[in-house]
C-alpha cells in the first residue's frame, strides 16, 4: 500500500506518520524538527521544558529542580525549542503536545501557540475546555486524544455548544502506548479496549461531525501496522517509542540503552500521581520504590494538578517530575523510563530519515 498524505485544518501532512509527544526531553526540538523535516508531523512536548538546556530558562530552580509550575512548564524554553525546531523543517507543520492534566493548562496552550505551534495535541483527560485555551488563536488546530467513541461524541457535543468548534483530528489511542494510558489497569488488558477494537467506533462517530481525520495510536511499530490501521479506516498514526530509537531523539543516552536492553517481561504498567497507569520499562527505582528506598516526595515542580502537591506521589512513591527529570538527565538509579509495550524490540539506532524510510516502505532487514 502506498501511505498518502493527508490533511488536518489548513496543513497537509505528507507522510501519515505523527510522531508522539513524549514529555520531559524525548521529543522536543531535534527529534520533532527532523520528523517534520522528512514529512511526517513533529511533535514537540510541553511538560518540563524547564529542565531544558540544563535548566537555562528556569528563573528558579531549587535543587535542581525547576521551582512551580511557571519554571517546570517554561515558556522561554518553549519558545527556544521551536525555534531550533524551525531551524530544522522552516515552515513544514509541527505540532505541541500539551497535557490536560498539567498545571496551567491554558497557559501553556497560548505559549505553544505564541512560540509557533500549528497544531495543539492534547491528552491526559478529556479535554472539553481546549478551545477556549486557543481563542486568541482560531488558526491553530486542536487534536484531542480519546479512547472511546463516547468520549469524541462528548466532546464534539461540548465544543460545539460552548465555542462553536469542532476537533481539526482526533487521535484514538490504545492501551498499549508509553506512558499515561485513557483506562484503568485492569481496563488495559480488556481486548475490546484494544486499538483495533476501538478504532472503528470513533472513526463512525467522527463522521457524524463532518470530515475529521482520525489518527490511530498505541503500539504502532511497523510498516505493517500502519497498513493495517489505514486498512482499518484511519487517516494516519501517532507512533512514540519508535522514535526513541533514532539518533536526533532528544532523550538521553541511558534512556535509550535502558529501553533497548529491556526485555517484553520488563515492560510493566505502574501506578502514577496522575491518576491513571503509566507504562515504562521496571528500572531501579520500582525496586527501590517497593523496599522504602526511593527518593522523598518533595513537589518542587508541582507539575499536574491531579496530584495534589504531591499528595498523590507520596501514595505511589515517587515525584514523577523528578523521575522523569532524572530520566533525561541520565540518571540511570533514579530515573522514570517510559516506554510503549513494543519497546522491547527496538535494538537500534538510526537516523530520524532512516526509519521513516523504514515506515513508508517497509522493513528489509
Amino acid at each position: 500500500m502506498e501511505l498518502k498524505s493527508f490533511k488536518i485544518g489548513k496543513h497537509t501532512i505528507e507522510k501519515p506518520i505523527i510522531q508522539g509527544g513524549m514529555g520531559v526531553g524525548i521529543s522536543w526540538d531535534q527529534l520533532a524538527g527532523n520528523v517534520s523535516l522528512e514529512g511526517g508531523l513533529g511533535v514537540i512536548s510541553a511538560v518540563g521544558t524547564g529542565v531544558y538546556k540544563n535548566r537555562k530558562f528556569a528563573h528558579k530552580v531549587v535543587k535542581n529542580r525547576p521551582h512551580s509550575e511557571i519554571n517546570f512548564y517554561s515558556k522561554d524554553a518553549l519558545i527556544n525549542i521551536f525555534e531550533n525546531a524551525r531551524k530544522i523543517c522552516g515552515d513544514r507543520p509541527l505540532a505541541c503536545n500539551v497535557l490536560y492534566a498539567q498545571s496551567g493548562y491554558n497557559q501553556t496552550v497560548q505559549d505553544a501557540c505564541e512560540a509557533g505551534a500549528d497544531m495543539i495535541i492534547t491528552g491526559a483527560g478529556l479535554p472539553l475546555t481546549m478551545p477556549e485555551a486557543v481563542k486568541d488563536y482560531p488558526e491553530v488546530a486542536l487534536i484531542p486524544i480519546v479512547s472511546t467513541a463516547k468520549a469524541l461524541r462528548i466532546l464534539c457535543r461540548r465544543w460545539k455548544k460552548t465555542h462553536n468548534r469542532l476537533p481539526d483530528a482526533v487521535i484514538v489511542e490504545g492501551p498499549l502506548s508509553g506512558g499515561h494510558q485513557g483506562f484503568k489497569y485492569d481496563e488495559c488488558f480488556l481486548p475490546e479496549n484494544q486499538l483495533e477494537e476501538i478504532l472503528p467506533p470513533v472513526i463512525e462517530e467522527a463522521k457524524n461531525w463532518g470530515s475529521m481525520p482520525v489518527i490511530a495510536a498505541g503500539g504502532v511499530w511497523s510498516h505493517d501496522d500502519i497498513v493495517k490501521m489505514i486498512e482499518l479506516g484511519a487517516d494516519a498514526v501517532q507512533m512514540g517509542t519508535r522514535f526513541i530509537g533514532t539518533i536526533e531523539c532528544d532523550a538521553s543516552q541511558v534512556m535509550k540503552e535502558m529501553i533497548i536492553s529491556a526485555g517484553e517481561e520488563d515492560i510493566k504498567l505502574f501506578k502514577s500521581p496522575v491518576g491513571y497507569p503509566a507504562r515504562g520499562v521496571k528500572s531501579e527505582l520500582h525496586a527501590n520504590i517497593e523496599a522504602g528506598t526511593a527518593p522523598k516526595v518533595a513537589c518542587i515542580s508541582n507539575c499536574v494538578a491531579p496530584c495534589n502537591r504531591g499528595e498523590e506521589a507520596k501514595i505511589v512513591g515517587y515525584c514523577i517530575a523528578d523521575r522523569l527529570s532524572d530520566a533525561y538527565d541520565g540518571i540511570k538509579e533514579s530515573g522514570l523510563f517510559f516506554t510503549g509495550a513494543n519497546g522491547y524490540k527496538l535494538n537500534e539506532i538510526i537516523t530520524v530519515k532512516e526509519l521513516m524510510e523504514k515506515l513508508v516502505n517497509g522493513e528489509t532487514n
